[in-house]
């Protein structure tokens, strides 16, 4: 306790960025790595989609700083932050940052800035471009501790992050071998080698439920109230009750259209990157209702169908690709697949036997990845807690 702070501007020096011209074909010709914000995607940047020339920093704005210099985005996603991992120059979204070694550490700074994207974000200001002046950056107050105890600080946060950093890794690791596994016992569906007689979905289905999209409160269903999935939900293709709206008390729920374990979700609407997510809701909290953009499929009983094999199946990259074709929109509006074109895509059969082996080995899988999804949750809780007390003088 009683840690003194000091301003950004009194720790640190602040550069710019800027973009060469991308008229000029040869700037961008250079084997120089030139990122923007959205190159920022993890704590270490070491690649970049673009690469320039000497020339190309001469005749601009940009600037090249060393390995080791902190990057915080202050345009566009603003607040995301990261060390450069290379020699880099950097776009005007980004406000590189060297403090001075003998009075802050550059990890710790890292941290630091980390807590403080909420607050960054919402200084944001601009009509079209949003981002924070220099002036918001400048006056920032960072607690201050000697260099030797904000080493100390940063070894403990950086421990762990590189814990949840194994978690996340763990989880990739575990939705890749499930892809595996299908693509093993079933093969590419649109190659479809194995020769699995197909079906039309609507063959397959007793019927499809649309949802209902009233106004909602701008928070997440607390406790005991009813709650409207986003898109975010299904977005991803693993069913994620967090992504709701709570319904207002004076309107009135529809329980016929509350989610419920083993309903097979389908995104009707999204931009042609993102439409015809499906997920498989392994269990919800109650409550929760069905979005007008998103499509609930009810399977017949003797439709020698496995939901989790036809989950797996209209996720497959290769096939939700084919059924992505079906969704169409005029200019300026987003893709829609319609019920009717929906039930004409054509769904590989192969063995229900088989279908059934592959959804018992997937229920190993996801029980790994419960466990894992819950140790994030946890680490994440513990990351917060020792983020808000290295920064209040009390780790």
């Amino acid at each position: 306790m009683g840690t003194q702070t000091a301003f950004l501007r009194d720790v640190c020096s602040f550069q710019n960025g800027g973009t060469p011209s991308k008229s000029i074909q040869r700037y961008f010709q250079g084997n120089i790595p030139w990122i923007t914000g959205a190159d920022i995607d993890s704590p270490v940047v070491t690649r970049a989609r673009s690469f320039i020339t000497e020339d190309a920093i001469e005749n601009s704005a940009t600037n090249r700083v060393p390995l080791g210099t902190v990057l915080l985005v202050t345009r566009t996603s603003v607040g995301k932050v990261a060390v450069a991992g290379v020699d880099l120059c950097f776009s005007q979204d980004i406000t590189a940052l060297t403090p001075n070694p003998s009075q802050l550490f550059a990890p710790y700074l890292v941290h630091f800035l980390r807590t403080r994207e909420t607050f960054l974000e919402r200084q944001a200001r601009g009509a079209t471009i949003r981002g924070v002046t220099r002036e918001v950056l400048s006056n920032l107050q960072i607690p201050l501790p000697s260099v030797q105890e904000q080493r100390r600080i940063a070894a403990i946060l950086d421990k762990a992050e590189e814990l949840r950093a194994k978690c996340r890794t763990a989880l990739v690791k575990l939705e890749t071998l499930t892809q595996s596994i299908f693509i093993d016992l079933f093969g590419d569906p649109i190659i479809n080698s194995k020769k699995w007689s197909r079906i039309a979905l609507g063959d397959l289905l007793r019927k499809i439920d649309s949802g209902r999209s009233p106004i909602c409160l701008d928070r997440p269903a607390q406790n005991g109230e009813w709650g409207v999935l986003k898109l975010g939900a299904v977005t991803w293709c693993e069913y994620n009750p967090a992504e709701n709206k709570a319904l207002p008390p004076e309107v009135m729920p529809e329980p016929e259209l509350e989610v419920k374990p083993g309903d097979l979700l389908f995104t009707r609407k999204n931009t042609y990157e993102l439409v015809a997510a499906c997920a498989l809701v392994r269990s919800t909290r109650p409550k929760l209702l069905l979005s007008d953009l998103i499509f609930r499929l009810h399977l017949k009983s003797d439709s020698q169908i496995d939901a989790c094999y036809l989950h797996q199946l209209m996720i497959c990259p290769s096939k939700r690709r084919e059924i992505q074709r079906l969704a169409s929109g005029s200019a300026g509006s987003m893709p829609n697949i319609s019920k009717e074109r929906l039930q004409t895509a054509l769904v590989e059969i192969p063995p229900i036997s088989l279908q059934r082996n592959f959804s018992g080995r997937i229920a190993v899988v996801e029980r790994l990845k419960l466990t894992y999804r819950n140790s994030l949750a946890s680490l994440d809780q513990l990351f917060s807690s020792l983020q808000h007390r290295a920064f209040r003088g009390e780790l």
